[in-house]
C-alpha cells in the first residue's frame, strides 16, 4: 500500500525541538498534523481530540520525558499507535518503551530518516491502531468460539470493513462509490452508508468525501 492511501490521517508530534518540528512537517506533508511540546500537551490535546498517529519525542521541553507519559497516553487512546523517536535512549529504554500492554509501537533513533519515517508512519497507520484491534478481536472470536451471528461478532465484522473502508477512502480525491463497496464487502448499501457516518462522526475520513453524513445521521 502506497503511502499515499493513509494521507489526511491525523497525526500528533511531540517535539520542542523546532529544527526537528519542520523535518517532520516535511516527512508528513498532506497528513494533518498537530504538533505540542510536551507531553503534557499531548494529554490535553487527546482529551479535545484523538488522533490516528502520535510521534513522540523522548526527551520535551519543561524536563519532561516522552517515554514516561507513554502509559498515560494509551490510558486516553489505547487503540492509537505510539512512535517513539529519541536519540538518547539506551537498549534498555527502548525495550522498556516496547514492552507491556501500554507501550509504544515503534522506537527510531534520531538522526532519523525520512525514508524511514514514512515507511513507519505507513505501517502504523495501516496495520497498527484499529487494524491490531480488529485482529484481536478475531483471534479472541476463535479462540472462544463465537458464533456468526452473535453481537460481539457482529461488532468484529463492522469494526474490521470500517478499518478497511478507511483504508481505501484516505487521501481520495472521488467520493466513496456505495453501491459498490456494498458488493465487495456483501452488505446492503445501508450499512456501507452508517459506516461512512461511523467514520466520519470520528473523525477519520473527511465529511466533504460523505457530504450525506449527517442527513444519514439524522436519519437514524
Amino acid at each position: 500500500m502506497s503511502v499515499m492511501n493513509v494521507r489526511n490521517a491525523t497525526i500528533l508530534v511531540v517535539e520542542d525541538d523546532p529544527q526537528h518540528v519542520r523535518l517532520y512537517n516535511k516527512a508528513l506533508r498532506g497528513f494533518r498534523v498537530t504538533t505540542v511540546a510536551t507531553a503534557s500537551a499531548a494529554l490535553k490535546e487527546i482529551e479535545a481530540s484523538i488522533p490516528d498517529l502520535i510521534l513522540l519525542d523522548h526527551i520535551l521541553a519543561e524536563g519532561e520525558k516522552g517515554t514516561e507519559f507513554i502509559p498515560r497516553l494509551k490510558a486516553l487512546a489505547a487503540h492509537v499507535p505510539i512512535i517513539v523517536i529519541s536519540g538518547t535512549l539506551d537498549i534498555q529504554g527502548q525495550l522498556a518503551a516496547l514492552s507491556g500492554p501500554l507501550s509504544a509501537q515503534y522506537v527510531l533513533r534520531k538522526p532519523i530518516q525520512l525514508d524511514e519515517l514514512e515507511q513507519v508512519v505507513e505501517r502504523a497507520l495501516t496495520e497498527c491502531g484499529l487494524g491490531e484491534t480488529v485482529a484481536m478481536l478475531k483471534s479472541l472470536e476463535r479462540a472462544e468460539k463465537v458464533e456468526s451471528n452473535e453481537p460481539e461478532r457482529l461488532f468484529a465484522e463492522r469494526l474490521a470493513r470500517q478499518h478497511a473502508i478507511l483504508n481505501q477512502t484516505r487521501g481520495a480525491s472521488e467520493r466513496p462509490n456505495v453501491s459498490a463497496l456494498a458488493r465487495q464487502f456483501n452488505v446492503s448499501r445501508k450499512t456501507i452508508q452508517r459506516d461512512l457516518v461511523d467514520l466520519v462522526k470520528r473523525g477519520q475520513i473527511d465529511p466533504e468525501l460523505y457530504p450525506e453524513w449527517n442527513a444519514s445521521s439524522a436519519a437514524d
